[in-house]
């Protein structure tokens, strides 16, 4: 059977893109499909590019604020040059993910909405071509909860806050999780009072649970949050809307200029028509194995919409392998035991592997857990930004099997116990490391040093060794 391309890639972000380029560098006809006039996906126009730049603007008005108070003008003054200055830092990244390179790669780009007809065969706008191969990579939205009266509010979301021109004076963030908490710490230090509601017992139920009690008492500085807080119902009131919810079996209410829905994603496959082509989905995420195939041999699902790790640097490694398994007919597998994320608050998180509570159902009395705080090493001491602290988890020889901080720059210095894990070297092998001193690092190497004594200080090879030295030395 003759195809009209060898490979169609639905989805221009960041998966879809890392498969497009890598299979026509190989020289693979290539049809990349993308419904929206840009490519680039969720995390250029309304994920990580746009909110950090948001993060970060946030951050230096923040510290303007400590040093001279801020008024109400400058607030406001403020949040708009922010918002404006968001908008340049993604049309700066922009301009890398530009048509013109991927078509200078030999990719035939077409801009449309596309839906199977069958295994094979593709509807895009008024056409129909036939693929060999398909991945699709068609991202996530933000879902919205069943909340009585939602409807009948102008909430945002994190795909329309960054469209927001004048200061809100107050906002109510629903979810307690990644996006709600990077938001609502921005707008906060941008001079909105912000209240955050979390439906379960904790903020970032995916974080190790001394990690997220921490995090909830750093960011308590910053925001007002509520835990155990169900909204029932929303409705408009003459200064924007008003939640009502459920705390522990009592009723409140929190009235918000703006509301911002952030209770998770939903994969974007319910216009693919995945039926006609057998591909199995699971709760609308679309069914994939370790070498990113679906339940048809020669269709594969990359990044948000295979339910697998909602990040952008983990749809680019699916990516990485769909392409070579695509292309080459390998059988490569994707592992995620080696993937870390960052949350990018202030202080930020890192996280890597199990949580605590994990690796303890998994290797009992054999766990070891070491933790240094940042209080006790001398750069976080001299910058005074002491709260926080570190803890990795090992097995009994020192195998990495989680690692987890809260500090100033976390996601950068923890990264080195990522790359030793990557690397299958052993935990106390840091400790072998020369670090520069006083950089933030050191929290690391002292943490490593805990092993040897734990493992070699406190042990009876320890005490032969003193009496080696006392008695023959």
């Amino acid at each position: 059977m003759s195809f009209d391309y060898q490979l169609v890639v639905i989805g221009g972000g960041s998966g879809g893109l890392t498969v497009a380029a890598g299979a026509a560098s190989f020289g693979t006809k290539v049809a990349l499909i993308e419904r929206k006039s840009e490519l680039g996906g969720d995390c250029l126009h309304y994920g990580c590019m746009p909110s950090k730049a948001l993060i970060q603007a946030a951050k230096e008005v923040h510290q303007a604020n400590e040093v001279n108070r801020l008024d109400a003008a400058a607030y406001d003054q403020l949040f708009r040059s922010s918002m404006e200055r968001v908008q340049e830092a993604v049309q700066e990244v922009q301009e890398h993910d530009s048509k013109d390179r991927f078509i200078n790669l030999g990719i035939d780009i077409i801009e449309a909405e596309a839906s199977f007809l069958d295994e094979h065969t593709l509807r895009v706008g008024d056409q129909q071509i036939t693929a060999k191969r398909v991945v699709l990579a068609t991202g996530s939205s933000p879902f919205l909860p069943p909340i009585d009266g939602l409807d009948t509010i102008d909430y945002v979301t994190n795909e329309t806050i960054f469209s927001l021109k004048e200061r809100p004076k107050s906002l109510a963030v629903i979810g307690g999780g990644i996006i709600g908490l990077e938001l609502s710490q921005a707008m906060s230090r941008l001079g909105v009072d912000v209240t955050v509601l979390e439906a379960g017992d904790r903020i970032l139920a995916k974080e190790d649970e001394e990690i997220a009690e921490e995090a909830g008492h750093l960011l308590s500085e910053d925001l007002r949050i509520l835990t155990r807080a169900s909204v029932n119902r929303v409705e408009r009131d003459h200064q924007g809307a008003v939640l009502h919810y459920s705390k522990d079996g009592e009723d409140g209410q929190v009235h918000a200029e703006q509301v911002l829905v952030a209770v998770g994603r939903k994969p974007n496959t319910d216009k693919l028509d995945l039926d006609q082509a057998g591909v199995g989905t699971d709760k609308g995420f679309i069914s994939v194995d370790a070498t990113m195939r679906t339940s048809k041999r020669h269709i594969y699902a990359v990044g948000d919409c295979n339910g697998s790790m909602p990040f952008t640097h983990v749809a680019g490694m699916e990516g990485k392998v769909a392409v070579s398994n695509a292309v080459f007919g390998l059988s490569r597998k994707v592992s995620y035991e080696k993937v870390p994320w960052v949350i990018y608050t202030a202080p930020e998180i890192y996280h890597l592997g199990m949580t605590e509570q994990e690796a303890k159902a998994v290797y009992g009395d054999s766990l070891m857990t070491f933790k240094t705080k940042l209080e006790n090493n001398d750069r976080f001491m001299a910058e005074q930004r002491k709260e926080g602290f570190v803890k990795v988890l090992t097995n009994s020889r020192g195998k990495i099997v989680g690692a987890h901080a809260i500090g100033e720059g976390a996601g950068e210095w923890m990264q080195e116990v990522g790359t030793v894990q990557a690397l299958n070297k052993k935990f106390q092998a840091i400790s072998n490391i020369i670090h520069p001193y006083p950089a933030r690092n050191n929290v690391v190497s002292q943490t490593a040093d805990l092993f040897w004594r734990e493992k070699l200080f406190d042990s009876n090879i320890n005490k032969a060794l003193r009496w080696y030295v006392k008695n023959l030395r």
